[in-house]
């Protein structure tokens, strides 16, 4: 494996090119700034291929490992490092970024560079929350990351985005302070900020119950679970295109890889005691706020609440503590960031045109759209997840390993099949067929080579992933089955 620090680059390199854009100046040359951000988001992606193509499937041992002494009076080090559970949220992260790069190619006219900048840094903070291995450095990271979000949509959102990005900031904030208690009280009980020395420390119920609840407020927040979901959709709806897209592909997956790195290895026996209220809390997301998604009538609020159930799978299969459900949920997050992200495009390519988000506004855009139609029937197909689309494959895992848990789970969480294609194909239905709807429809322009392009792109990622998920599961499957024997090894002697 190479010495080079890959981990770092991947961390440092869009950061690096997005301070050098907030050096550049905004708007004097667009082109140029436009240009230097595709460089800096294809050189963030290039430097994470060695994650996949040098990553040992076998293993479920850290790799690509990286520790430098940071702060001695706390013996805090700068500790990087990726297992099976996150080198594909690494990987995700990258490949997202290109894609809101290229997104926002033509659309931001206004401080072009300082909105390419808050992307990039945003996509080095976030490797870095998925690869840190140091408690404080991952409380660093996993903050910082609502800086860059929270100047996207107070900046370039739409008319209510200075609420919606104060709701997204204080929701999110106010969770991660419990978070910090928790990692202090750690810290004080094993003199270490080292996340794989906490695993091991043996810790009474009451410890570990405590300590799961803190960590749940700032995860469950970030996931989001129900009840702690509404500052989901007013984020969306206000977001601008590309902050939709990584707010819902790999910000909400935070949440999620928090639960696998931190909520079950170090509290194992409290994670066992509060399944219940997990699992509860997960299938009324799959349930109720799938039927919440059926009465949107703004597309962006109908996409931004299937994401409420679509990662209430994700929880779900982490707390039924078998093997099929911990790698389906896995699969879940990772599928979710390629669907979702696709969905949130397709819109944006729509609002780009009319300017309006409401599903009303639509109707008979197949006539004047014909390639988009096609592109946007797959991305709803798959957020149905129809076989032979990533939707599919990780839906179909957490119901099998559901199956093995309790059949009335199972049952619960197989219906968000049925509510999933009734609000997807419901809305593609009414904006996509049917007679013209009026003169603005009408006049609507197909898709240009940039968004054609953009959209093929995701489309083949989403395909490629449902007909072949091998690559994720067999990277995805020893730590999966290591976290699983650490959690069925009680604590508590």
């Amino acid at each position: 494996m190479s010495s080079f620090p890959i981990l770092s680059a991947a961390i440092w390199v869009p950061i690096a090119f997005g301070v050098a854009l907030l050096m550049l100046g905004s708007d004097r040359n667009p082109g140029l700034v436009r240009g230097v951000a595709l460089a800096g988001a294809l050189a963030g992606l290039l430097v994470t291929v060695p994650l996949f193509t040098d990553f040992e499937r076998a293993s479920a041992a850290m790799q690509f490992v990286e520790r430098t002494r940071w702060i001695d009076a706390l013996s805090a080090h700068y500790h990087l490092g990726v297992d099976g559970l996150s080198v594909w949220f690494v990987l995700l992260t990258a490949i997202i970024t290109v894609f809101v790069v290229v997104a926002g190619w033509e659309v931001i006219e206004d401080k072009v560079a300082q909105y390419m900048a808050a992307f990039l840094i945003l996509s080095g903070l976030m490797v870095g929350v998925f690869s840190a291995l140091d408690g404080l450095l991952f409380y660093v990271f996993f903050e910082a990351t609502l800086i860059p979000m929270y100047i996207i949509i107070g900046v370039w959102g739409g008319p209510n985005r200075v609420y919606a990005a104060f709701k997204f900031f204080l929701y999110t904030l106010l969770g991660s302070l419990l978070t910090l208690v928790a990692i202090i009280y750690l810290y004080m009980k094993s003199g270490s900020f080292e996340i794989l020395d906490w695993h091991a420390l043996p810790l009474s119920l009451r410890e570990q119950v405590l300590i799961f609840v803190a960590f749940m407020a700032a995860f469950a927040v970030k996931v989001p679970m129900w009840p702690v979901h509404t500052w989901l959709p007013d984020a969306h709806v206000e977001a601008p295109t590309g902050g939709s897209v990584v707010l819902a592909a790999v910000m909400l997956k935070l949440g999620a890889y928090g639960f696998v790195r931190f909520s079950l290895p170090i509290a194992p026996d409290a994670s066992h005691e509060l399944a219940g209220l997990v699992i509860a809390l997960s299938l009324i997301a799959v349930v109720y706020v799938g039927l919440v998604a059926l009465v949107q009538a703004d597309m962006k609020k109908l996409v931004a609440y299937s994401s409420v159930a679509h990662m209430g799978f994700v929880t779900l299969g982490f707390f039924m503590f078998n093997q099929m459900g911990m790698q389906g949920a896995i699969v879940q997050m990772i599928s979710h960031g390629f669907v979702s992200g696709a969905m949130f495009l397709c819109i944006g390519v729509l609002y780009d045109r009319l300017h309006s988000r409401q599903i009303a506004d639509y109707g008979g855009v197949v006539n004047t759209m014909p390639k988009f139609a096609a592109l946007f029937m797959l991305f709803s197909m798959a957020n149905s997840g129809l076989p032979g689309t990533s939707g599919f494959v990780g839906e179909f895992f957490v119901i099998l390993g559901a199956v093995q848990f309790n059949f009335w789970v199972a049952l619960a969480a197989a219906s968000t099949l049925i509510w999933g294609a009734a609000y997807s194909l419901w809305m593609y239905k009414r904006v996509i067929f049917g007679a013209v709807a009026n003169d603005r429809v009408a006049k609507m322009q197909d898709v240009g080579r940039r968004e054609f392009w953009m959209l093929v792109a995701m489309a083949l990622l989403v395909l490629g992933m449902g007909i072949y998920p091998k690559p994720v599961t067999d990277m995805t499957e020893a730590s999966a089955r290591a976290l699983l024997e650490h959690v069925a090894a009680s604590k508590l002697e």
